[in-house]
């Protein structure tokens, strides 16, 4: 199969030559996608209401560690976070400060035009319809243009719901990189996509290929670690022996973010990510979750306190690694110029 065979979708594996090398100085790095939303009750079903924009002090406080530690984060914002007179000033001052990027977070029951039912199955942006993901994509852009002055470079489909319009719609509108593939994830099972088979490593992708695809990191860790997605279905499908792997340390799957993963088990997956060749190493964790009482993750002043103590151990870990880390910036510099773009269309 060649590009012309390919249309770059999101949820098809990329081919060999779509791989991206970085450039020989990048190195191993890690970057922070924050997932920047509103808050809302995780348990309940979707709405277009009853959400709110206040964990505004723990952002803040998040903030002020990360740019301490040396650390840019880049912000997914989405429609009710970028539409909010306070979180749009405050985060306009950390791009201003050039500590931040802004890039977009796309949930689509509270992003306009509201035109669909809103449904599990349609939260996933990228299973609507082409013209309403195109019109959802468009209003966002526009929103955060008009807060920050300039068009985002970086999307990041709320819970991870690209489909295969998306890269196309991406490309068209102006983005460069994306960050919504959760490899070695499948959320079929909730309509949503199935990231199976997928790399760890960037790509390119849309039918330009002129957009770079950036996964999510999830590493295999624990002796059996070798048997990777395969003995990872096949434990699923037989219930219980999934659990009990894991509890044994035998095998499990560990995503690169705070919420739900110890700290011991997210050094076993740097780890494991380095051993495997990952070139960046990409963490991410949900806003409200940087405030007490907003996710199951963060319910107290103790949890908080947690939160950052796992920061300090992993932040200390990288560092023995010499895993540096690397801004939105710093990443595209890296990329080389796709000089096949135009045979490939």
């Amino acid at each position: 199969m060649n590009s012309s065979d390919h249309d770059g979708s999101l949820l098809r594996r990329p081919l060999a030559q779509d791989m991206v090398t970085l450039a020989p100085d990048f190195g191993t790095r890690f970057m922070l996608f924050v997932d920047t939303e509103e808050e809302f009750d995780w348990s309940a079903p979707f709405s277009r209401h009853g959400h709110g924009v206040t964990a505004l002090d723990g952002m803040a406080r998040g903030q002020a560690y990360f740019t301490s530690a040396g650390v840019k984060p880049i912000y997914v914002a989405d429609y009710p976070v970028v539409d909010d007179d306070a979180a749009a000033g405050m985060m306009a001052q950390w791009v201003a400060d050039d500590t931040a990027d802004v890039g977009a977070h796309l949930h689509p029951w509270v992003n306009p035009p509201h035109v669909e039912e809103v449904t599990e199955a349609n939260s996933y942006a990228g299973f609507l319809p082409e013209a309403v993901e195109r019109a959802k994509l468009e209003a966002l852009c526009h929103r955060i243009t008009e807060r920050f002055g300039r068009r985002p470079a970086a999307y990041r489909a709320g819970r991870y719901g690209v489909g295969h319009n998306s890269a196309r719609l991406l490309e068209e509108t102006g983005f460069r990189l994306d960050s919504s593939v959760r490899s070695r994830f499948d959320y079929s099972a909730q309509h949503g996509p199935d990231f199976r088979g997928l790399p760890l490593n960037p790509y390119w992708a849309g039918p330009e290929r002129a957009l770079v695809e950036l996964p999510l990191s999830t590493a295999f860790v624990g002796m059996l670690r070798s048997g990777g997605e395969r003995l990872y279905q096949k434990a699923q499908s037989v219930g219980r022996i999934s659990g009990g792997l894991a509890r044994s340390g035998l095998f499990s799957r560990v995503p690169l973010t705070p919420e739900g993963v110890p700290a011991r088990d997210a050094i076993s997956a740097i780890d494991a990510l380095i051993e495997e060749g990952a070139a960046v190493l990409n963490f991410s964790f949900h806003s409200p979750t940087l405030e007490p009482g907003h996710t199951p993750y963060v319910r107290s002043a103790k949890d908080q306190a947690a939160f950052f103590m796992w920061w300090d151990k992993i932040l200390d870990y990288l560092a023995r690694r010499d895993v540096k880390a690397a801004s939105l910036d710093q990443f595209l510099e890296a990329v080389p110029v796709r000089r096949q773009a135009c045979q490939a269309a």
